[in-house]
């Protein structure tokens, strides 16, 4: 009964990171419905009203506000997790979630009554979707812990499903065109929070969930009184023994490695720079997508439209991809470890890989973005989507395997809130290239792809760790075999 309940929780996990959590990441295809809507409208020269599609106006300023709304929403996403990140280790996942489900009912019931009139909500709105969305993310990926063998698995499974929810402005794009506005999309959206409620309450612990969960771990309110343990208790005890159920009991003190050490680290700092390098090119392409699109389709709408649902289309493909990356993390689980090699140790080596292919494809796809071909933008679309997936699920579990799992949320948070300080770079990119680069963003793009090839020294010196750690080891195991 209870391994079915941690079935359930993975599978409506899943479903709610697809369906809701990176929702502000298909900004691309809602612009369209905005556009149409008149939304910031009064910044296009020329007709009154007029948008982007229409011949003979300028709507570089409209562009523009699109795109900081679009630059706030996914700075604070990233800027406030660290808060959240506290949040969630100070006071568990019932709080953490409520708090997520306040601010996403915010954010639609905010798009849903804006109009052109009202176009500054969006500056709102956008960020209530985003960081209600990553505070879901954040508390769905401790799922992973459920299924020793398959963590890593999980945690870029969530991920990839949070980049595929990108599709769901997509489908509110393809049903505006059928006819459905766009508050009735967004009131839907709105009333599903009833959904996340009742998840939180019965298929979501109140604290954390540990790893490895003990036996009979149990969560959920008919479960209040069951075997609960916070992630402190159980890291406490020696040899994953299971500890007595205590109510109100800190341990901070009994932390093996403090969280300031953790933040010190050489690793964490390469992390940090690792993801904030890629992070900022994939921000710039989606922040100039749409204006992109209109230059190289030469203002064609029904062209502009058709990348633009490739675009999205190819979003889905996030929860199809993820996965492989959590693989090849996981692949040595079940097999016999190196001697002497502890299962972190095992963990690491896995990630070396991972890290490397992540960058390789980020290289790849910043190449192929910087390339003013229209055609090409098609598999330019595919890099983004496998390569952002790769990204975001690796960054979680690298965080999990490497660091201790009562830092999770603060380091997965401190991390995210700092590369959105770098990813505020987007912006001055952006009106460089509105500004003295004419619009065409040729030079930050072969800039940004320049800046790319930093990402590599992350997996390299993760590689020549491991080989340090075995080359530890091999004296003593020789001494065991000749002794």
């Amino acid at each position: 009964m209870q391994r079915r309940r941690y079935w359930l929780t993975l599978v409506s996990g899943t479903l709610e990171c697809l369906c809701f959590a990176g929702v502000v990441f298909g900004f691309p295809s809602l612009v369209f419905v905005l556009k149409e809507e008149r939304y910031f409208s009064q910044l296009c020269s020329g007709v009154p009203g007029s948008n982007s599609s229409q011949g003979g106006t300028d709507c570089s300023r409209q562009d523009e506000r699109f795109s900081l709304v679009f630059t706030v929403a996914s700075f604070l996403n990233n800027f406030l997790c660290l808060p959240n990140g506290f949040l969630f280790d100070r006071f568990g996942t019932r709080v953490t979630r409520l708090l997520a489900i306040c601010l996403y009912t915010t954010g639609t019931l905010l798009v849903a009554f804006s109009s052109s009139a009202f176009s500054e909500l969006l500056f709102v709105a956008a960020p209530c979707l985003a960081v209600g969305g990553i505070l879901l993310l954040l508390t769905n990926m401790q799922v992973g812990n459920l299924f020793a063998a398959h963590r890593s698995t999980i945690i870029t499974l969530y991920n990839g499903a949070f980049d595929s929810s990108s599709a769901v402005f997509f489908i509110i794009k393809i049903l505006y065109e059928c006819g459905i506005s766009l508050r009735t999309s967004f009131l839907f959206l709105s009333s599903c929070s009833v959904i996340h409620l009742l998840r939180t309450l019965f298929l979501m612990p109140n604290s954390h969930i540990p790893y490895p969960p003990p036996e009979h771990y149990s969560y959920g309110l008919k479960c209040q009184k069951a075997n609960t343990y916070t992630v402190e208790q159980f890291e406490s005890v020696p040899n994953g023994a299971v500890p007595e159920p205590q109510d109100n009991v800190s341990q901070e003190s009994e932390k093996a490695v403090s969280f300031k050490r953790c933040v010190l680290s050489w690793f964490f700092l390469r992390h940090l720079v690792w993801l904030s390098l890629m992070q900022l090119r994939h921000y710039f392409f989606i922040g100039t997508l749409n204006p992109t699109l209109n230059r190289l389709a030469r203002n064609d709408p029904d062209l502009v439209s058709r990348y633009t649902n490739a675009f999205a289309i190819t979003q889905l493909c996030g929860v199809l991809c993820a996965p492989w990356n959590g693989l090849i993390m996981d692949r040595h689980k079940g097999k016999k470890r190196h001697p002497g090699e502890t299962e972190q140790e095992a963990d690491l080596r896995s990630s070396c890989l991972s890290l490397f292919l992540t960058s390789l494809l980020g290289l790849i796809f910043s190449v192929c973005a910087s390339v003013p071909l229209l055609p090409l933008q098609y598999l330019t679309f595919a890099l983004q989507v496998i390569n952002r997936s790769f990204l975001y699920g690796g960054h979680a579990a690298f965080i999990s395997i490497v660091f201790p799992a009562c830092h999770f949320g603060k380091l997965y948070g401190l991390v995210m809130s700092t590369s959105a300080l770098f990813s505020l770079l987007q912006y001055p990119c952006f009106t460089l290239v509105k500004g003295a680069l004419h619009g065409d963003p040729f030079y930050v793009d072969v800039a940004l792809t320049l800046l790319t090839l930093l990402v590599f020294v992350h997996p390299i010196f993760a590689f020549m760790h491991c080989r340090r750690l075995a080359r530890c080891r091999a004296p003593s195991d020789s001494t065991r075999a000749g002794a």
